[in-house]
């Protein structure tokens, strides 16, 4: 449930501190229109390529973009790297995350710095982050600060900043 923050009153309440969205066109992924080009008189018998993956590409620019929006949004925020109790990143590529928290920490993540659902959930796109952040947040302190983003197609991303209330 989200609330006013003078009015959570829950075991887990969390503070929404700050928002941040970035978007950056790319061809790299995308969906060709889906289920509207097969139902058009022209597109019926013709292959159709729902959903297109330039898997390599997306890396190289996800990243970077992530990486930069996270540090940007901190900053904005005065709040350190170090200051991050957690992060909930993206849940489509491990290798993705690593490197995401490796560059917004400057340094590999502790265990627990940026759980990873992979193995149990596999790629759940956008809505990884929040299950990540469902399933590992509930061990942080009072006034602990976290740290929620996940990115798609065209590329969106977003970051939420969090602070635990009680």
């Amino acid at each position: 449930m989200i609330e006013r923050t003078q009015d959570a009153r829950g075991d887990n309440a969390w503070e929404i501190v700050s928002t941040k969205l970035v978007t950056k066109f790319s061809n790299n992924i995308r969906n060709n229109f889906g289920f509207l080009n097969r139902a058009a008189p022209e597109g019926i018998g013709q292959p159709d390529k729902l959903f297109v993956q330039e898997g390599r590409k997306v890396f190289k620019e996800v990243v970077p973009m992530v990486s930069e929006l996270i540090l940007e949004h901190m900053a904005a925020n005065n709040i350190a790297p170090a200051q991050l109790s957690r992060m909930w990143l993206h849940q489509a590529n491990i290798n993705m995350n690593d490197f995401i928290a490796r560059r917004v920490l400057g340094r590999d993540p502790l265990p627990g710095e940026a759980p990873n659902i992979l193995d149990e959930y596999a790629n759940t796109s956008s809505a990884g982050s929040v299950i990540a952040f469902h399933k590992y947040n509930r061990d942080l302190p009072k006034g602990a600060l976290g740290l929620l983003c996940s990115f798609g197609a065209g590329y969106s991303a977003g970051s939420v900043i969090l602070r635990k209330l009680n």
